[in-house]
């Protein structure tokens, strides 16, 4: 998932986080609710957004379900563009450049 993080915030790109999908797969539809009931912002057709204080949360969510393999690498690690001067040490694990 395209990332970013500007003042302490990140920000997963709207055309990558996940979409919930009535009668769609529970493993989907679960990974959806839980990172958006962690988000700071979550709407439709906007990035989704993170404050600093969730980011361990953050990481054992998509560690678990990366670890799960019922997902793909793709929708549980964070790419973040090679201007992003550092990631975040809680972030590292789950996380990569483009």
């Amino acid at each position: 998932m395209r990332a970013k993080i500007e003042d302490m915030v990140l920000y997963i790109h709207k055309e990558d986080v996940p979409e919930f999908k009535k009668g769609g797969s529970v493993v989907r539809n679960s990974y959806f609710w839980a990172l958006r009931s962690i988000a700071g912002q979550a709407y439709r057709n906007r990035d989704w957004e993170y404050e600093a204080e969730v980011w361990v949360a953050l990481t054992r969510m998509l560690l678990s379900f990366s670890e799960s393999r019922y997902l793909g690498l793709s929708e549980t690690i964070l790419e973040f563009p090679s201007s992003q001067a550092q990631i975040p040490d809680v972030l590292r694990s789950i996380s990569t450049w483009e």
